[in-house]
């Protein structure tokens, strides 16, 4: 893994811990469901990232699991170590959210970037929005030109797949439109939050949520 999709696997791990903690398979699934660029996401990838974020002191391990002696007898199964945030690693997850310059704008930063918005200022989505938007309409007028130069030098196929591209990215500006434009109207009606309302809390053990809720009702 390159170094930049290093980073933004950092950002990605650190800012999926702030919402809550969770073992390493749990977190590896969130990451798949949230991170499309990280579907081919493994273990040989994540754990070295965890490794560095505790050696960095920006994540903590709890429950390092049984005795060494005792270990012989434990069934095999998923680890059963939990990460969660150090104040470090919530001081430097504040410190990414704030970055708003152009790399925030290109294809890997931007979905992470987007994934956290609800933890995001106001003014620091439409800075990001805003750059995205730029970015993809220089896209759209470098993939403009090309459709025109090679039109009638490509076959039918060539030239429809490079429409097909060409309108995948006029679709997300449209998205990018919408989206700026529903932040300026809460920016302007003063609504908290955002535009959009908050997700809800990633519960990482749905069962135990069921014991404790009969707990409550006993």
């Amino acid at each position: 893994m390159g170094r930049n999709r290093t980073a933004v696997l950092e950002f990605a791990v650190l800012g999926l811990l702030h919402r809550t903690p969770m073992h390493g398979y749990e977190l590896s699934k969130q990451l798949n469901m949230v991170l499309g660029t990280f579907r081919a996401l493994s273990y040989g990838t994540l754990y070295p990232c965890l490794n560095k974020l505790f050696a960095d002191g920006l994540i903590a391990k709890e429950g390092d699991g049984p005795p060494p002696e005792s270990r012989s007898a434990r069934a095999p199964g998923r680890s059963k170590i939990v990460y969660r945030l150090t104040a470090e690693g919530k001081e430097r997850f504040q410190d990414l959210l704030i970055n708003s310059g152009p790399a925030a704008w290109e294809d890997d930063e931007f979905g992470v970037h987007f994934a956290f918005f609800g933890q995001t200022r106001a003014d620091i989505r439409l800075r990001i929005l805003e750059g995205r938007r730029s970015r993809l309409e220089d896209r759209v007028e470098g993939l403009r030109a090309a459709l025109a130069r090679t039109r009638e030098r490509v076959d039918s196929y060539t030239l429809e797949l490079q429409r097909h591209g060409l309108e995948a990215v006029e679709r997300d500006v449209r998205w990018l439109n919408e989206l700026i434009a529903e932040e300026r109207r809460s920016e302007a009606t003063g609504a908290a939050g955002g535009p959009y309302p908050p997700a809800g809390r990633t519960d990482i053990n749905p069962a135990r949520e069921d014991r404790e809720s009969e707990k409550e009702s006993s």
